[in-house]
């Protein structure tokens, strides 16, 4: 068990713990398996209400994480406060723990607020008294926190000189009040003539982003759900916030949201590129024209099969789909390509080149798409 430290920073009320498991010989089963126990433990410990905990596996290659899931900036815009941005921030992790068919471990990236000790100088008495404010903090500095001074050698050893309050001396905050900084003219004054202090509640972390408050979120889609969609409804929650809180993506999920915004421009211009390359091959007008009109079946035939079988719209369905796209225009190229040598060569006619056509090239097709199944099948 580490005390004061986690993966978002150092507080008082932070801490880590390192759990190991059992050999795999004595872990017999998939409900055993270490994905099975940290969603055992992610049930149990959510029903902590005084805490947050956050069960992970660690990563197989030191130091390459095992960060998934999606980042979401959660923005003050309209200088509502930290308070009214923490409670923004609340009620969208409410919210989202309501959908768990779609979203999972969905949590804040960040330390949460606590309880600091504010120290308040009245400037105008502290110049009164010829007091500066770097004597001050340099003051608060060496007493609490030290200060290098320089080496010296003790039996052959270099060692360090730092200049530091004894620890009895600075375990209260009411120590502060009995530290004493010098003046202009040469006298000693404590603290209390020109300071005041008192407890407060807050982030022992400033966040910004864009030059904005802001408090990042994390989460993940849950199993069987797209982050595509579950970014759609983080979205769709966020919209229903207080007005002045708005919210951006970050990362790898800013660059998703981006290119996903891109892609249907990116196959109009495909569309477009190819259209134009089999106008200039074939000399026409009419020929590319029926060699695209195949690619929105295949398309419709992608999507039937991916919704049947419950896919993802992931990176790899993208893929396949733009192969499929490929595919199916080679195959009507086939086709087109035969029947306009028929009416070229021999005269025939539209209708009849066209049905010899598709009854003289359907095994070439077939071969070649169960070719390029099976060739793809390991995949």
């Amino acid at each position: 068990m580490v005390n004061g430290f986690s993966f978002s920073g150092q507080a008082q009320n932070a801490g880590m713990a390192f759990v190991s498991l059992k050999p795999w010989e004595e872990r017999n089963g998939d409900e055993n398996s270490a994905e099975a126990v940290i969603h055992r433990a992610k049930m149990e410990l959510g029903k902590i209400r005084d805490g947050f905990v956050i069960p992970f596996n660690m990563p197989a290659i030191v130091e390459l994480g095992t960060a998934t899931g999606f980042d979401f900036e959660l923005i003050d815009q309209a200088g509502l406060g930290h308070d009214a941005l923490t409670q923004a921030r609340n009620q969208l992790l409410g919210m989202a723990a309501q959908h768990p068919a779609s979203l999972v471990s969905v949590r804040p990236n960040g330390l949460e607020d606590t309880a600091q000790f504010k120290l308040e100088v009245d400037q105008e008495k502290a110049q009164a008294l010829g007091v500066s404010l770097s004597d001050i903090n340099q003051t608060i500095s060496t007493a609490l926190g030290g200060t290098y001074v320089n080496d010296f050698i003790d039996r052959g050893r270099v060692k360090k000189v730092y200049v530091q309050a004894d620890a009895k001396f600075r375990m209260l905050p009411e120590d502060v009040d009995k530290l004493y900084v010098r003046s202009a003219n040469g006298e000693m004054v404590p603290f209390s003539a020109f300071t005041t202090s008192h407890w407060v509640y807050g982030s022992p972390r400033l966040e910004r982003y864009n030059g904005l408050p802001s408090m990042e979120i994390q989460g993940e889609a849950a199993p069987g759900t797209s982050s595509g969609d579950a970014m759609a409804l983080m979205e769709n929650l966020a919209s229903k916030l207080p007005a002045g809180i708005g919210y951006d993506w970050t990362g790898m999920s800013y660059q998703e949201r981006l290119s996903g915004n891109q892609a249907p421009a990116l196959v109009a211009i495909s569309f477009v590129v190819v259209f134009l390359c089999l106008a200039a091959l074939y000399e026409s007008w009419s020929i590319p024209v029926s060699v695209m009109l195949v690619v929105p079946l295949g398309i419709v035939g992608v999507l039937l099969a991916a919704t049947l079988f419950n896919q993802k719209n992931d990176v790899y369905f993208m893929v396949g789909l733009l192969t499929t796209i490929g595919l199916s225009a080679k195959n009507a190229i086939l086709i087109v390509e035969f029947a306009k040598d028929l009416m070229e060569k021999e005269g025939k006619g539209v209708v009849e080149a066209t049905l010899m056509a598709v009854r003289m090239r359907l095994r070439p097709i077939l071969m070649t798409s169960l070719a390029f199944i099976l060739g793809v099948l390991p995949l």
